[in-house]
């Protein structure tokens, strides 16, 4: 009995961690960055800059490519989204003109996205580049 409720958890935890990852570095990436630049026609830009974001996508890549590498790609591609989704709601969830919402959909539909390519990608990059049973490498 007691190993039937465990049995789950392998499929979880990968999920869980890179979660956990993806909030951890949307905190370290973008977390900060609370404020708007004022341009000098008076227009508002931001708060991000285009480095934060890129650092953040190239930071998520390594968690990502590790856990598809090793056959793991609902935890990097649910895992990672529900991380960025969650981090983007609670960030933005003061915003009063409720358009938040528009932007946290842009980014859990992006974020699944690419990551199932990537993770799709890397899977196979994986398997192929492993020999085959028997020795017969084609």
């Amino acid at each position: 009995m007691r190993r039937g409720l465990l049995k789950p958890l392998p499929q979880l935890l990968p999920i869980l961690v890179l979660a956990g990852v993806s909030a951890a570095m949307w905190a370290a990436w973008l977390g900060w960055d609370q404020h708007r630049d004022v341009q000098p026609d008076g227009s508002t830009t931001g708060p991000y800059e285009a480095w934060q974001v890129i650092g953040l996508v190239l930071t998520l890549l390594v968690p990502v490519c590790w856990a598809a590498s090793r056959r793991h790609i609902a935890g990097a591609v649910l895992g990672t989204t529900v991380g960025l989704t969650v981090a983007a709601f609670y960030d933005w969830s003061d915003d009063a003109s409720g358009l938040f919402v528009v932007g946290v959909v842009l980014v859990m539909s992006g974020t699944l996205g690419v990551t199932a390519l990537v993770s799709v990608v890397t899977a196979s990059v994986k398997r192929d580049g492993r020999p085959r049973p028997g020795g017969n490498p084609s």
